[in-house]
């Protein structure tokens, strides 16, 4: 079996994936790529393609169709050799790009989507390239900005991890053992395989907040899976590795209780601010040219919380980006003046994140909107800091979806069952593609998912206003 430098990205997830890969499983069938991960390979060939026909502008560019191929036409002296190919024993590189240096030598190159090449997949696929290529050269990394970075030595203890982990991989007759991560697994292929598999034997990692490098530490002391772990003192836990203090036991003990049972927990009080409530939601298309993400939808939901009280600033493209965050700004004050006691509601620091950026993007950071929302009195309200410091939930993830659509929770449902951040991301690049009739349809079903986004955001604050009495101290709106 080939060790393939392009296998560092699933490495990187999940040892047993690259395992799954090399040994598919008689009864597992492949799924076509999702549309997101469609978008992204898409995405990927037009940077590839756009890069391809730069180079053939000014210099004679020769696909390599072989090892031996490849070799040829660097002996020739060929200025760029298109997917080369190199094999030393059982491992394998194809760089998109040879380049041909000035002194005769070639430095290998990839085509990424990254904004960075600081990723350890990157470094370390582009530094199998130079173990193959046994070049001193570094290699270089084409991002999404337009930038080239340089790789070099500084990946060589990468390399040689990945390599002799490989080796025991592929070695194996059996698929490593493996920990559970929701971010991870559910997106991967292999997931109906292993997560039954997870879930027959109550493994620890199912926890939300639970470690990987926590749970041998359990395990040794007899926790071997959630309803042990369910069942425990947390005074009779030893710290273990990312598991230390009274608090953080007692609140895993309770996500295994949250677990078995499918109820939350309420560890203290929820303390909700005074005012009158503006929900607040962006969605960004992060697939640019520039690079940069283009936030293209500021969503706002306003008293009465009806359809009709849903504003939104739309900007069809990149071009428009800075008109768009000026509306932005425009509209929050119009609100601040029209609601002096203004919460603005949002699920996450993503909000406050892409605010601080944009900020710092038009230079814009002493601008009077700008500091009243980051300053010490601003109206921004992270709703997702009282749930997950008050709350135990029996879910995988604390994200809005994960708590809105549980039954046992919010119990709200989106009218797109399949949206979600990737599905608006596809729904915005078809947009740009689309004419005019095609894109007033994607537009009304994007509106459609950020009014959801709004309207579940206000319907976890009304659940949070119901819980029981003797837990809530909360304002009255």
């Amino acid at each position: 079996m080939f060790i393939q430098a392009s296998d560092a990205r699933s490495w990187r997830k999940c040892k047993r994936r690259v395992w799954f890969d090399n040994n598919p499983p008689a009864d597992f069938v492949e799924t076509e790529a999702g549309e997101f991960e469609q978008l992204i390979i898409e995405n990927g060939n037009c940077l590839e393609k756009k890069y391809l026909e730069q180079f053939k502008q000014t210099l004679t560019v020769v696909e390599a169709t072989s090892q031996e191929h490849t070799k040829a036409l660097m002996k020739d002296g060929v200025d760029v050799i298109y997917q080369g190919i190199f094999i030393k024993e059982n491992i394998i590189g194809k760089p998109d790009f040879l380049i041909r240096q000035s002194s005769g030598a070639y430095q290998p190159a990839d085509v990424k989507l990254a904004h960075d090449a600081d990723k350890i997949e990157i470094q370390t696929q582009l530094g199998v390239y130079r173990f193959l290529m046994e070049t001193k050269l570094p290699a270089l990394a084409y991002l999404a900005t337009g930038e080239i970075m340089e790789i070099g030595d500084e990946a060589n203890e990468k390399v040689s991890a990945y390599l002799a982990s490989m080796q025991e991989i592929l070695g194996a007759k059996t698929p490593p053992v493996a920990r559970f991560s929701e971010s991870k697994c559910r997106e991967c292929p292999y997931q109906t395989i292993c997560k039954p598999e997870f879930e027959s034997k109550g493994e620890l990692t199912l926890l939300y907040g639970l470690e990987s490098r926590a749970a041998p530490g359990l395990e040794e002391q007899g926790y071997k899976d959630i309803k042990k772990l369910s069942v425990a003192d947390p005074e009779n836990i030893a710290d273990v590795p990312f598991l230390k203090g009274h608090e953080k036991k007692q609140r895993i003990v309770l996500q295994a209780q949250s677990y078995m049972d499918g109820n939350f927990r309420q560890l203290s009080e929820i303390t909700l601010p005074g005012g009158t409530w503006i929900h607040f939601d962006i969605e960004d298309y992060p697939l640019t040219e520039s690079g940069q993400k283009h936030v293209y939808l500021w969503g706002f939901l306003k008293p009465n919380y009806d359809r009709a009280d849903f504003d939104y600033i739309w900007t069809d493209a990149e071009a428009s980006d800075r008109d768009g965050w000026e509306q932005f700004l425009a509209q929050v004050s119009e609100y601040g003046g029209q609601y002096p006691d203004l919460i603005l509601a949002h699920f996450s620091h993503h909000e406050k994140t892409t605010i601080e950026l944009y900020a710092k993007r038009y230079d814009m950071e002493s601008h009077p909107v700008v500091t009243w929302l980051l300053g010490d009195e601003s109206p921004l309200f992270d709703i997702q800091k009282p749930v997950k410091e008050s709350l135990v939930l029996p879910i995988a993830g604390y994200g809005l979806k994960y708590i809105c659509k549980h039954p046992n929770l919010v119990n709200f449902q989106w009218h797109e069952a399949d949206s979600g951040s990737q599905w608006s991301i596809v729904q915005f690049a078809r947009y740009l593609e689309e004419g005019a009739q095609g894109r007033a349809r994607l537009k009304q079903s994007i509106l459609d998912y950020n009014f959801d986004d709004v309207l579940a955001t206000r319907k976890l604050e009304l659940w949070l206003r119901a819980l029981p009495n003797e837990f809530a101290s909360i304002q009255a709106a």
